[in-house]
This record gives structure tokens, sequence and C-alpha cells, in this order.
């Protein structure tokens, strides 16, 4: 499998350190918003959608390929969110039939899909170590330092 790939961009930003040949045909997808939920998500996913959908399109990360995605980080979230409020409710051990106890399988579910926001997350730049690894697009015209001097 070995490591991903370094966006073309990044590698330009670096002077391209490995001097390997740039991929010019790399994909520059439209820049998408964040109001343009899918209506195919559960309606749980759907509320959750707005808040980390804004939060990538303020910081130019979403556009319109990184949708599904998206949409995964959300069910995800709602899929950890029910287990986690199981784990709450019942606790970490739960009594088998036999009545050893034994690991709550709402924390298994719970830990799959915090690894999966995990990875979703890393591959949009919201940990601190991924970020420093994203490019960022931002549509043409838009001026980055713009809303600080509007502050001023």
């Amino acid at each position: 499998m070995g490591r991903k790939m370094t966006p073309t961009a990044l590698k330009v930003v670096r002077g391209n350190p490995g001097k390997r040949p740039l991929n010019e045909h790399e994909p520059k997808p439209a820049c998408a918003g964040a109001e343009d939920v899918p209506d195919w998500l559960s309606a749980e996913a759907q509320e959750h959608w707005p808040m980390i959908a804004q939060q990538l399109a303020d910081a130019g990360v979403l556009t319109v390929i990184d949708r599904p995605a998206l949409a995964q980080y959300c069910e995800a979230f709602v899929i950890w969110q029910q287990a986690y409020d199981k784990v709450l409710k019942f606790g970490l051990v739960v009594k088998a039939q036999s009545g050893f106890p034994v690991q709550s399988p709402f924390l298994s579910i719970a830990n799959q899909q915090s690894d999966r926001m995990l990875r979703l997350l890393c591959e949009f730049g919201c940990t601190p170590a991924s970020r420093a690894r994203v490019t960022v697009s931002k549509p043409d015209g838009e001026d980055v330092f713009a809303k600080f001097v509007k502050k001023g």
C-alpha cells in the first residue's frame, strides 16, 4: 500500500524536494458549499452535516467530489454517538448470558466508529498533524485576509 501521495500543489510549495516529475493532470475539483446536504443521509447525519461542512468550506477544503467522504463521516458520527450513549447508559462492562462480566458490545461499535471518523477527519486535514499536510484551494478572487481588514 505504501505512503499516501503528496498533493502536487504541496510539492510545488516545498520546491519538489524529491525532484520527481510533478503530476500536471491532477484534478482540481470545484469548491462546494456547506448547504448542499445529500438527501440520502439519515436524518441525524443531515443534522450534523452543516456544522462540519461549514467549517470545511470556510477552510477551503470541501469540494464537490468530497461530499461522499463527508457523508460517511456524518453517518459514522451518528453511529458513534448512539453507541456511546449506550455505553454511558449500561457501562463499559456488562453481564453476559453466562453471568460473567464482558466488555460492552456498544464500546466496540463506538471504538470502530471513532477510528473511522478519525481516518476521515485526517483526509480533510481536521487534526493538527494532518492539517500540516493539506493544501487549500480557495475560489478565485477570494481574499484570505479580507475578513481581518474588515474587522479593523
